[in-house]
C-alpha cells in the first residue's frame, strides 16, 4: 500500500470557479493560501461579502481527496485537480474520516481540521506553523 501523499496544489487570485495548478503553496497562519482570492481573516466569497463582511472566513483551505474525481467519471464528470476550487487534492488518505482537531503536516505546514464543508469537504486552517511554510506537491 502507497503512504497518502500530496497528488496536486492550486491557488488562484481571483473570483474563479476553479484554481489553477501550482508547484507549491505557502500557508499562512490564521489566514490561508498566500495569494489566494479565499486568504483571509474575514468572508472572502462575494455572495457572503455582501450579507456580512465581518463573518469569519472559514474557507481558508479547501483540500479534497483524489479518488472522488474516478468515483465521479461513470457519472460523466471529467474533472482533474483544482477544477472544483480544493487547494489541494491527495491521494490515499480519508479526509472524510478525520475529525475536527486532527492536525495534518503538508510539507512544514500543519493544518488543523476546523470542519466540514458541502459536498463532504473539510476546512483546515494552517496552525502551529509560522507565517511562510510550504506545502509542495509529490512529483
Amino acid at each position: 500500500m502507497t503512504a497518502p501523499y500530496i497528488q496536486a496544489l492550486a491557488s488562484d487570485g481571483a473570483h474563479r470557479f476553479s484554481k489553477q495548478p501550482a508547484q507549491s503553496l505557502t500557508l499562512l497562519t490564521g489566514l490561508g493560501v498566500e495569494g489566494d482570492a479565499h486568504a483571509g481573516v474575514t468572508v472572502k466569497h462575494r455572495s457572503r461579502v455582501a450579507r456580512d463582511p465581518s463573518q469569519p472566513n472559514l474557507r481558508q483551505l479547501h483540500l479534497l481527496h483524489a479518488e472522488i474525481f474516478e468515483e465521479l467519471a461513470p457519472q460523466g464528470f471529467a474533472l482533474k485537480s483544482g477544477d472544483i476550487g480544493e487547494n489541494v487534492t491527495t491521494r490515499g488518505l480519508d479526509l472524510l474520516g478525520l475529525g475536527t482537531g486532527t492536525r495534518l503536516c503538508l510539507g512544514t505546514a500543519a493544518i488543523s481540521v476546523e470542519r466540514r464543508m458541502n459536498p463532504g469537504i473539510r476546512r483546515w486552517t494552517p496552525a502551529a506553523a509560522s507565517t511562510g511554510q510550504a506545502a509542495r506537491r509529490r512529483d
